[in-house]
């Protein structure tokens, strides 16, 4: 989930461009992690030394870690726990925007140096997933401070990243929370939640967006709006409110119901009312998942 806040940091600061950070998340799965950015990462290593590095191995036929310990820049510890590091998504997205020359090393350096200082985040929290660490960044996102149950909305929203990374995909960025539409061409579903917390969840996305997300998450082929793309929205929020609803109960003691979703429809701007709408950003296009205040 580091990742795509990472990428909603990237774009609140104007460092990447949309279009840009789709590129770079298209690009993540193919990309092979360079020890520059590694380096970068963990402290060993500034911008200018690896560029200096990088314009070293130009002239000389000798690996960018050999390079880097003969300059005293790294030891070969260093070196060696580097090469046998797991990447972490958001360096893969990094390394994706440096290959692709949207970022050079010391824009990186700066974005994910402020990034961690931003929110006190480390790479074991990272790798960890720290719970404490994921909550900070949804309520950097989200103000549900107003709200009866901020913490239930809370909860909901970690759930929901983690059940779009699990079951559609990771390549994508929460974008800044809307609050209202001025679109009548969304395609919608919906579901209610009952009980001592009631409200009223809804999935919609523009025509094309939403047979691309019922591909996704079906895992079938799917090239018009069918019986298939209705079906796969009104799962995916099912899923979602029914494993919500079984958190509630088991870690809270909470019990709620659920509506029967109802079937793929038009939305107009006065369905959302006193919602929050969450923005994904896909490479193909762009969900978003309502929840009522």
């Amino acid at each position: 989930m580091f990742t795509q806040f990472f990428g909603n940091y990237l774009l609140n600061q104007k460092l990447v461009t949309p279009e840009q950070l789709v590129d770079a998340l298209q690009e993540k799965k193919n990309t092979r992690m360079k020890l520059g950015v590694l380096a970068i990462n963990a402290g060993y290593m500034t911008a200018s030394q690896v560029e200096r590095v990088h314009e070293l191995q130009s002239k000389m036929d000798k690996r960018i870690g050999d390079i880097a310990v003969e300059l005293g820049y790294m030891t070969e510890d260093q070196v060696m726990e580097l090469l046998h590091a797991q990447p972490l998504g958001y360096l893969l997205l990094g390394q994706a925007l440096v290959d692709k020359g949207y970022m050079n090393n010391e824009a990186f350096e700066n974005a994910i140096n402020s990034y961690k200082e931003k929110y006190s985040l480390t790479d074991e929290d990272i790798s960890s997933n720290e719970n404490s660490k994921v909550d900070n960044l949804i309520l950097s996102l989200c103000d549900f401070s107003k709200t009866s149950n901020p913490a239930l909305y809370q909860e909901f929203v970690a759930l929901l990243m983690n059940n779009l990374i699990r079951f559609v995909g990771d390549d994508f960025t929460p974008l800044q929370p809307e609050y209202s539409i001025n679109s009548t061409s969304f395609k919608s579903t919906s579901q209610g939640i009952n009980g001592v917390f009631t409200t009223d969840t809804k999935i919609f996305a523009d025509e094309t967006t939403f047979i691309e997300f019922a591909s996704r998450y079906s895992g079938e082929e799917i090239n018009e709006l069918n019986e298939y793309v209705e079906a796969s929205g009104q799962d995916f929020l099912n899923l979602h409110n029914g494993l919500f609803t079984v958190n509630v109960s088991n870690n809270q003691q909470i019990e709620l119901t659920l509506t029967p979703p109802t079937p793929l429809t038009g939305l107009t701007p006065n369905d959302v009312e006193h919602s929050l709408i969450l923005p994904f950003q896909y490479p193909f296009g762009t969900i978003r998942i309502s929840i009522g205040l």
